[in-house]
């Protein structure tokens, strides 16, 4: 999904949910994919459930390495351990890069479209993933509810009451314009350096 949408918090947030409840985070590198085997054997026996995290994962086209993915999510060794499952965030659809001259091979075929190898190789990896889930950058008045929410809860940490007034509105679309994205990353952002200029002018005064 989009760049700052909460892919990666949304992770983060499932462990401050059931760590309790025996979760835990591994997280990889993508240079340290190929030993997922050795990982899923290592914590086999815990008493734990594991999830094995991979944050921003994605590929060049001449990376070998997610060719070693693929056999490892295909291994029976990792079919074998219940307790471990891998996440992976990215801000690409299929982990690879996709580009124009690779769809001119798809075909029409009575009714249904068959692509080339090329765009086969690559669907085939992040089919490996069993769910997905997106995340679309956000519309305007979905930006302004998350700016209100930061502003609100930012401000309360230093004893102010900030809300969403037409000039902070103002600002905070403008904010978004500049960075070509409206998401919570950059609503967080703006909020902070909203109240940072807020907290200098009270104490200029």
């Amino acid at each position: 999904g989009a760049r700052g949408t909460g892919k990666s918090s949304l992770i983060h947030g499932l462990l401050n949910r059931y760590a309790a409840a025996g979760l835990r985070l591994l997280e990889v590198d993508k240079e340290a994919l190929a030993a997922l085997p050795e990982i899923a054997e290592l914590v086999r026996d815990q008493p734990y459930r594991f999830i094995v995290v991979c944050d921003d994962l994605s590929f060049e086209s001449d990376d070998p390495s997610y060719k070693a993915l693929k056999s490892v999510l295909e291994g029976s060794v990792f079919k074998a351990s219940e307790n471990i499952l891998i996440y992976a965030t990215s801000n690409r659809r299929h982990l690879l890069p996709e580009y124009m001259d690779e769809n001119l091979s798809t075909r029409h075929v009575d009714g249904e479209l068959h692509h080339g190898e090329a765009v086969e190789e690559k669907i085939s990896l992040s089919d490996r993933f069993g769910i997905w889930l997106s995340f679309h950058s956000f519309r305007q008045d979905a930006y302004l509810d998350v700016v209100a929410h930061w502003l609100a809860r930012i401000g309360s940490d230093h004893g102010l009451e900030i809300s969403l007034d037409d000039e902070a509105r103002a600002q905070a679309l403008q904010w978004a314009l500049a960075r070509g994205a409206r998401n919570g990353r950059i609503a967080q952002y703006f909020a902070r350096d909203w109240v940072g200029r807020i907290l200098l002018d009270e104490r200029s005064d």
